[in-house]
């Protein structure tokens, strides 16, 4: 590609492929599959958090007309029904107990929904109740009783590298436990202060707008199913174990999504879809309700007790770290919730010793996933409401403590890590200026806050797999396993494909994900689109331009090197020669395409503490200001700012709408959402009881800066990015609320209950 040519698309900030589509309404999601004979699936759940299941009798509701199928655990013959990440614990139907309200006991498909809900009013279900275990502090009571008692489920740990371990059931009712430890614990002893502080972070709902839905139906002996999954070859996977059938005849659809920030990824209602739809011999629909969605994944609450040492000087030393995670009743993907949450709570800085430990914790209620940000957001909020903490208890600004301890450019995050690959100081200075941090006008009531996040770029480990075919006339297709939830991967990865072939973005089109035709990916998943598939693409698109070059170069009797590939012309010189003709010359009138396959991986590194060198840096900043009215407790944000450093921005608008988007979540968990339980009973059951924010919500001042620091090691030096908007926001707000009062809440959501009840404390102190 010449200078001339060069980025033509990247960074243009084009409209968004799939805008039209979604805009108009003709975009096709798994809820609008409709297959002929298509029945309606509905599912009997646990009103107990934890019984034994002594009898399941489905024989009146087989019998009601309508009904075509019911499944039960009866019919698991020739199955090996559990399913799961790491950990395989969790059965398309209770066996024989139930671990939660909502646990799926039988499931109906009948010819319409009225009758399935009629149906499930028939099945007759005996149960001994069981000692509940509904927060972390009860299941790992002495007395508590074990959820998973006699032979654990069959589970493994992810190989690690130095200072990184893993476990698997290593105390009663902890399905997972990951370690990391570096340098000498004796820092501790040379510090001159050492500050021992405790956080909590309150359980999430994904609030995803489609509901976890799936198609299934059986054709002589192929499985084929339609699913909004992130994850389309992990079930695959997952169903071909769980129903001892070929992968090879199993096919999964993957048509739009509408969200999923993280929950969609692995089984959820495919296993249960399939079982339905064998059972019944004709297609199943299986999709949960709104209330349903909140029974089947959560994002993990969490308590964090961070001892950290420092000099007097503010200089960060040592972090001792102990992180619980509710994970709910099955391990879901809590072990590498754990994984990261663990990595990532040192957050920004350098230290001499580093001790942490992770566990994931079962309990009698939903279960917990990935989720946005995947343990960053836990991490991130106990670390840098600490660091802050830290500051004002040695009279040191936040702003300065955080310059002097930030990791420099380059600087490895840990032994044996890849250097971080943002100016972590030209961030917070961007932001801190943005926010007029450094100017202030100090007065009670108002106060700023300040937060720096880093997090691991995702698909160290992952493979990507792409192929790119350029057809006789110049039209370009792009396949890959990337399934678009929204996030605009459609715009980026057929924008990377158009700027390799030096053509319009309008040539490029992207397959729709098919296992059975799309290439090889683990999932839509760590913002791994743009810097780990995106790279496969590039590589698969180069190789179709040497392609076609070296086809024109033998054509015309020249080098390949003395020609250029733009908008399907062939340029030599002041010569061009339009490509179509010359194909169809070549290879005879219906033409010809060119296909490549792209393959990108990370070498494995066995020192590196996650095994692979993380290939890129989700460097994140935000800042705060608000208003505490201190005679209602109300905190009005007056002022949000947050960056990301994207590298390269491959569409301005949407890294601008992922980061935005990122930080209205952020700004949920900061100040609204929480999933409220009373022991086992879930009080915010459905999006009419969970508070999220609200247009009226939004900051007065909200505003987002893209950097592009140019480091990427993605195509044309992109990141991933749309993660580290979420992750500064609960943290900086924290900290502007105790700069305007002088109060710290460390519990999730800081309500005004909460804020009234710190300053209520504060008086007496003062008053004592």
């Amino acid at each position: 590609m010449n200078e001339q040519t060069k980025l033509r698309t990247i960074g243009a900030n084009l409209p968004r492929k799939d805008a039209q589509e979604k805009v108009t309404g003709a975009a096709i999601f798994t809820d609008d599959i409709s297959l002929p004979g298509m029945l309606q699936a509905k599912v009997l759940r646990s009103p107990h958090a934890h019984a034994r299941v002594l009898r399941v009798d489905a024989s009146k509701a087989q019998a009601l007309p309508g009904v075509v199928a019911v499944a039960t655990r009866d019919d698991f013959d020739g199955m090996s029904p559990f399913y799961g990440y790491l950990i395989k614990d969790q059965a398309v139907l209770a066996t024989d107990r139930v671990r939660y309200i909502g646990d799926m006991v039988a499931a109906v498909a009948a010819e319409n929904d009225a009758t399935a809900y009629q149906a499930l009013d028939l099945i007759e279900v005996e149960y001994e109740p069981l000692p509940s275990l509904p927060e972390i502090a009860t299941a790992l009571a002495d007395d508590a009783p074990e959820l998973f008692d006699g032979d654990k489920p069959f589970g493994v740990a992810n190989p690690y590298g130095t200072g990184a371990s893993g476990y698997v059931y290593p105390r009663k009712n902890v399905c997972y436990q990951f370690d990391y430890e570096t340098g000498n614990a004796d820092a501790f002893a040379r510090c001159d202060h050492v500050f021992e502080d405790t956080f909590t972070f309150s359980r999430l709902q994904h609030m995803h707008l489609e509901p976890f839905v799936s198609v299934a139906r059986w054709t002589i002996d192929e499985l084929e199913i339609w699913s909004a999954s992130q994850s389309p070859f992990v079930v695959r996977k997952e169903l071909a174990r769980v129903f001892a059938h070929p992968e090879n005849k199993i096919r999964i659809h993957v048509p739009y999504i509408g969200g999923g920030y993280g929950a969609k990824n692995a089984c959820k209602t495919e296993p249960l879809a399939a079982l339905l739809a064998r059972k019944a011999r004709r297609p199943v629909r299986l999709r949960f309700t709104a209330e349903e969605c909140f029974l089947t994944n959560t994002q993990h609450a969490s308590i964090h007790r961070l001892k950290t040492g420092v000099m007097q000087d503010g200089q960060l030393i040592a972090r001792k770290s102990e992180i619980f995670l509710n994970s709910g009743a099955y391990a879901d993907a809590s072990p590498l919730v754990a994984e990261k949450a663990g990595y990532r709570i040192n957050g920004s800085y350098r230290w001499q010793h580093i001790d942490t430990k992770c566990y994931c914790v079962l309990t009698t209620t939903a279960p917990a996933g990935a989720f946005r940000g995947f343990g960053g957001t836990q991490a991130a909020w106990a670390s840098e409401s600490q660091i802050d903490m830290i500051a004002h208890r040695l009279g040191i600004d936040p702003y300065d403590i955080r310059m002097k301890n930030l990791l420099n450019l380059n600087e490895p995050y840990v032994p044996a890590e890849s250097g971080i690959d943002s100016d972590l100081r030209e961030g917070l200075s961007l932001v801190a200026d943005r926010l007029g941090y450094r100017n202030r006008r100090r007065r009670r009531g108002r106060g700023m806050g300040l937060s720096v996040v880093v997090k691991d770029g995702g698909g160290a480990n992952k493979p990507a797999h792409a192929f790119v075919k350029a057809t006789t006339t110049g039209g370009v297709i792009v396949g890959s396993g990337t399934t678009e939830i929204g996030q605009g991967s459609t715009t980026a990865l057929t924008s990377i494909a158009a700027e390799v072939l030096n053509c319009e973005r309008d040539r490029v089109s992207l397959t729709p994900v098919d296992t059975h035709a799309s290439p090889y990916d683990q999932g839509t998943f760590a913002s791994s689109g743009v810097a780990i598939m995106g790279k496969a693409i590039e590589i698969a698109a180069n190789k179709v331009k040497r392609e076609v070059l070296a086809f024109a170069a033998e054509d015309l009797d020249c080098d390949p090197g003395d020609l250029v590939l733009q908008d399907w012309t062939i340029r030599r010189g002041n010569e061009v020669h339009p490509l179509a003709p010359m194909i169809m010359k070549h290879f005879g009138g219906p033409g010809f395409e060119f296909v490549a396959l792209g393959y990108y991986k990370l070498p494995a590194d066995h020192d590196a503490p996650l095994e692979t060198k993380i290939p890129y840096w989700e460097n994140g900043w935000g800042g705060a200001e608000v208003e505490v009215d201190e005679e209602t407790g109300q905190i009005r944000v007056l002022q949000l700012i947050i960056s990301s450093d994207f590298g390269r921005a491959i569409n301005e608008g949407a890294c601008r709408g992922q980061d935005e988007g990122g930080a209205m979540m952020g700004l949920g968990q900061a100040l609204f959402e929480t999933m409220v339980y009373d022991g086992d009973t879930l009080l915010t059951p459905s999006p009419l009881h969970y508070r999220v924010p609200l247009a009226s919500d939004l900051p007065d001042r909200f505003q987002s800066i893209l950097q592009e620091q140019g480091r990427g090691p993605g195509p044309f030096g992109t990141k991933g990015g749309g993660e580290s908007g979420i992750l500064t926001v609960a943290s900086a707000i924290a900290n502007a609320v105790e700069d305007a009062v002088g109060v710290r809440i460390t519990d999730l959501p800081i309500t005004p209950e909460k804020v009234l009840a710190a300053l209520d404390r504060q008086k007496a102190d003062g008053e004592a």
